[in-house]
Formats: C-alpha cells, sequence, structure tokens
C-alpha cells in the first residue's frame, strides 16, 4: 500500500545518506502522490503570554519528476485573519538553482521576497515554524547527512531513528536534527530540533491523528514547541483532496500568491 506522509513531511532530494537511513527515506519519499491538495488548514499559535491567534487557509502541493529525481513544490495561502489575508509562501524544490528556493509575499509591501539569509530563521507568518523548519518539515534536507539510530517504541509504534547533521561548509540553524518514523506508514511522529546540545524545538504527531485516504496515510494534527521562546503552534487539518490537477501557477515564483 501507497502511504502519504502529510504535506508538511514530504519528499527528500540532495542528501548524503547511510545505507539504513537511506531505505527510511525512499519509504517517506514513496507517501507522496503526484499531486496533493490539502484545504481548510487551522494553525493555531500560543505566545508565551498565553494570547492565540488563528491562521486559516489553504495548502497546496505537486510532485515532479526531474532528471529521475521527484521534487516537491508547495505553496501555502491564507485566507483568515483578515490582517494576513492573501499572504502566501512558496517552496520550491528543483535541479537548477534558479529554480528552487522559498519565496513568501505579504500584501502590506506588494512584493514576493526570496528567503534567503537570516530572513529563513525568522517566523513563518507568525507561527513557531521559521522559514527553515518548513523547509526540512517537507524533507528537503539539502545540505544534511543522515544516520540510522537503533528502533525504538513510540506511543506503542515501533518507529525507525534517524538523525541528519550539516554538512561541512552547508549553513545550518540546527547543529543535530532526530526524527522518530513509524515502521507501518512512514510518518514522521517526532522530529527534534538541537542547537548544539540544547534541544531548541519539538515536533509532535499524535498516532491518533493518523488517517488515510485512499490509498495514502496521511496526519491530521500536529504541534510544534519553541521550547527557548516558549511559542508553539498547532497545524489541523480539516480536509484533504489527493489527485487531480493542481494549476502549476500556484508554485510559480512570479504568480503563486495570485492562487489559493
Amino acid at each position: 500500500m501507497k502511504r502519504l506522509t502529510w504535506i508538511l513531511l514530504l519528499g527528500i532530494c540532495g542528501i548524503a545518506h547511510a545505507d539504513g537511513a537511506q531505505k527510511v527515506l525512499e519509504c517517506m519519499r514513496g507517501n507522496l502522490p503526484p499531486t496533493l491538495r490539502l484545504q481548510d488548514f487551522e494553525l493555531t499559535t500560543t505566545e508565551p503570554d498565553a494570547d492565540v491567534h488563528v491562521l486559516r487557509g489553504r495548502l497546496y502541493g505537486l510532485s515532479e519528476k526531474e532528471a529521475d529525481t521527484n521534487h516537491v513544490r508547495v505553496m501555502l495561502h491564507v485566507k483568515e485573519p483578515a490582517s494576513l489575508a492573501g499572504s502566501a509562501f512558496l517552496l520550491r524544490e528543483a535541479t537548477g538553482a534558479r529554480d528552487q528556493g522559498m519565496y513568501v509575499y505579504l500584501p502590506s509591501v506588494r512584493r514576493v521576497r526570496r528567503v534567503t539569509g537570516e530572513f529563513a530563521d525568522g517566523a513563518l507568518l507568525g507561527s513557531a515554524f521559521n522559514y527553515q523548519d518548513f523547509k526540512q518539515l517537507q524533507n528537503a534536507f539539502e545540505g544534511l547527512a543522515s544516520t540510522q539510530e537503533a528502533a525504538e517504541v513510540l506511543e506503542k509504534r515501533p518507529v525507525h531513528v534517524l538523525s541528519f547533521k550539516p554538512l561541512p561548509g552547508s549553513p545550518s540553524a540546527y547543529s543535530r536534527i532526530r526524527s522518530w518514523v513509524d515502521q507501518q506508514t512512514c510518518v514522521p511522529l517526532k522530529v527534534e530540533f538541537y542547537q548544539q546540545k540544547t534541544l531548541r524545538k519539538q515536533l509532535i504527531v499524535p498516532v491518533a491523528a493518523l488517517q488515510h485516504s485512499n490509498q495514502y496515510w496521511y496526519a491530521t494534527e500536529a504541534t510544534i514547541r519553541d521550547l527557548k521562546e516558549g511559542r508553539s503552534s498547532q497545524l489541523k487539518v480539516l480536509k484533504v483532496e489527493s489527485g487531480g490537477k493542481v494549476s502549476k501557477n500556484y508554485f510559480d515564483p512570479g504568480l503563486f500568491y495570485l492562487g489559493g
């Protein structure tokens, strides 16, 4: 049975892997159908002072094959609140450097900005995710080497444990990333982000949130916590549509913010 790793945990590219880790990553790669459309997502962020704000909108995904490699494109389009309506974020994987990258559009500045450098460490639309987190949570771990650790059990489920570290000369906000991948569905149930020896962020996907649509598994809920800042964000996916046609304009750096 093919499986779907929910939109925040998609395909892999450009990584150095140990053999055991490679098999797990290939299983995760196989989770993505050619097109994926997630509607009516809710992203609820709780601040350290207990203030809560909610984003609502749509997520679109597309997997395209280039040079025998599947490349993932993901677009997030915000509908609510009114102050952020029309904001959009695009992640593109591609063979050529000019065609890949991250882009953000904010109606207040009325232009598309490429996400690079220190800006990539900033909060994604005020959430506990930063732009680099979002990129890595698509399994776009460029510049990271992976190894497989001893298997564990999480919520009574056998899981593979993978460890990622930056390759020499590759900039990264984290010195190490660990991922616990459900052996049955190949969906990561937990991801930890370290800065030196300090655990900075933790992502949790409850086993109870795993569901399937047609032949694909996905998670309806995930929570990320920034342990340093005291901020947390919970993503809920209320509707999933896989397959069908998704406009490529949604993944064009010059047009993506017009769709959704």
